[in-house]
C-alpha cells in the first residue's frame, strides 16, 4: 500500500503487515525522492478523470449497486475515449 508521510507512524505499518500488506509508506524527516509521487500522479489522475462526471463528483444515490454501475459506466466511458485517441 502506498501513503504519504501523513501515516508514517509503526500503528499503521503494523496494522498493514498484519494483514499482510506491504507498506510502502514514506519516512517522516527524510528528504523526498522516495518515488511514491509517480505512483501516486496516477491515481490522482484517475480520480480526476472519475471526476469529470457529474454524478459521480457528488454522489446522489444512496444505493451501492447503483453508484457501482455508474463507477464501471465511467470507466469503460474513459476507456473507450482513450482508445479512441490512441488509433
Amino acid at each position: 500500500m502506498y501513503a504519504d508521510r501523513g501515516y508514517d507512524f509503526d500503528k499503521h505499518r503494523r496494522s498493514l503487515w498484519k494483514r499482510g500488506i506491504k507498506p510502502m509508506i514514506a519516512r517522516r524527516g527524510v528528504a523526498h525522492g522516495s518515488g511514491l509521487g509517480k505512483v501516486r500522479w496516477v491515481i490522482e489522475c484517475a480520480f480526476a478523470w472519475l471526476h469529470q462526471f457529474k454524478r459521480l463528483r457528488t454522489r446522489y444515490e444512496r444505493r451501492a449497486d447503483l453508484h457501482q454501475g455508474l463507477l464501471d459506466l465511467a470507466r469503460s466511458l474513459i476507456r473507450l475515449r482513450r482508445l479512441r485517441t490512441s488509433f
